[in-house]
């Protein structure tokens, strides 16, 4: 293995992945703070309101992903004005996102909750949550856009640190708020939102310092490269939609035909799938810059080695995680202050839907690949029919057929078949080999 790859792979991908671990580790903090502090109801709560959380994450990833892929792409053409007018244009499309989900976070609170299904049994904890998560919305979503570009932009160690930090930050937030303060599910919202305020702000120094090659100036805007912006993002964008959508559709199956225990083990489910999901992501995150570099400058060897590292990594890391769910399942739950009832329900659950990640492993890091080397057709439609088409019919259908039990093996089926079309489209796509755009 040359030496340069290997130190691109230590310097990129291991910081990232890293920092991806400890921004999702913080989440799952958040749910034992609450488990522990307010009970299994609040982390019933949340997880209805987690659709709501990861649309915000995924609109998100529409401006960050898409200017992230054209900055690294120009890069690699030794184009740095190019480069940090995409920058700029990202930048600007996240914030007035930002500022729109914000709105409706905080404006329409009661209506958002109820749309996810907030009963009355979790109607007033939702709504307390929603409405501080929504508050922090902007710093969040510069937070993520800033971690984004850092990493393109030669820092990725300085991203890992600001993550890192904002991590162990939001722990102590949560303790101190859920527990001396009981503040309840307000407090670990809050407590989320301060710890991404200071992310943002440790990465600005970046820029401020004027670290790397691009810059935050005036400049003047050009819809052509927003719709660019936004086209490049467009698959990740997708993607990231596959969360909400499968945990609204499991949520409502879980809720109207087994009972409120199932919808608790589900967010405890969650949680741990968000650990997964960092791993995949980490990955595929530390990737992107060294895959568009590879892809503009023509060099398909390396281009090639450093996707199927990455498809090793995810395999390796998602077969991990099956293994000490095996061995450390239960305490895992006890963590998050299940009862009997939940606890011995979720372990039953549990080992099922965790296969699924063996298969998602692959379908990040293919789709990834696609969208950062221009295929961004063949990304749209994986992820189009991953997030929003074969999710939703065999989550629907499985127990509507087969029983209210079968819902838990949804995830594993519904990732199998998009794994099979992916492989298809990737080949199709390189029948002539790679085409350099």
């Amino acid at each position: 293995m040359p030496a340069s790859r290997s130190k691109n792979l230590v310097k990129y991908v291991i910081p990232t992945m890293l920092g991806s671990v400890s921004f999702f580790l913080f989440t799952i903090v958040d749910g034992i703070f609450v488990g522990q502090g307010v009970g299994t109801d609040a982390l019933g709560a949340v997880n209805l309101m987690m659709p709501f959380v990861m649309v915000v994450n995924a609109l998100f990833q529409l401006t960050t992903i898409g200017g992230v892929t054209v900055v690294a792409i120009r890069f690699g053409r030794k184009d740095d004005e190019g480069a940090n007018a995409a920058f700029l244009h990202a930048l600007t499309g996240a914030a007035v996102i930002s500022a729109v989900l914000c709105v409706i976070g905080t404006c329409l609170t009661g209506p958002v909750c109820r749309l996810l299904g907030a009963t009355d049994t979790y109607y007033a904890m939702a709504t307390d949550y929603l409405f501080w998560y929504a508050v922090f919305i902007i710093p969040s979503g510069l937070s993520t856009a800033f971690q984004g570009f850092c990493r393109n932009d030669g820092s990725p160690v300085l991203v890992s640190f600001a993550v890192v930090f904002g991590a162990a930050l939001n722990i102590f937030g949560d303790w101190l708020l859920v527990f001396p303060l009981q503040m309840g599910l307000k407090g670990a919202a809050i407590a989320t939102g301060v710890s991404q305020t200071v992310t943002m702000l440790i990465l600005l120094f970046h820029f401020i310092l004027k670290r790397g090659h691009l810059r935050i100036r005036r400049f003047q805007p050009q819809l052509p490269l927003f719709q660019k912006v936004a086209m490049r993002g467009l698959p990740e964008c997708i993607a990231q939609f596959a969360t909400p959508i499968t945990t609204l559709w499991m949520n409502k199956v879980l809720i109207t035909q087994v009972g409120d225990i199932a919808v608790n083990a589900y967010s405890i489910i969650s949680y741990v799938a968000s650990f997964s999901v960092a791993i995949f992501f980490g990955t595929s995150e530390g990737l992107q810059p060294l895959i568009g570099n590879c892809y503009g400058a023509k060099n398909e060897k390396d281009l090639k080695y450093y996707f199927h590292a990455g498809l090793i990594i995810n395999f390796v890391g998602s077969a991990l995680i099956n293994v000490l769910l095996l061995v450390f399942g239960r305490h895992v739950c006890l963590l998050f202050g299940a009862d009997t009832e939940t606890l011995d329900y979720t372990m039953q659950t549990m080992p099922i839907y965790a296969l699924g990640f063996l298969v998602m492993a692959f379908n990040t890091m293919i789709s990834s690949y696609l969208y950062s080397t221009k295929r961004t057709k063949q990304a749209d439609i994986i992820n189009l029919l991953r997030s929003l088409v074969v999710n939703s019919i065999v989550i629907l259908a499985l127990p509507a057929l087969f029983g209210s039990g079968l819902v838990w093996y949804a995830f594993v089926i519904y990732e199998a078949i998009i794994l099979v079309i992916a492989v298809l489209l990737l080949k199709h796509s390189e029948r002539d080999g790679i085409i350099y755009q």
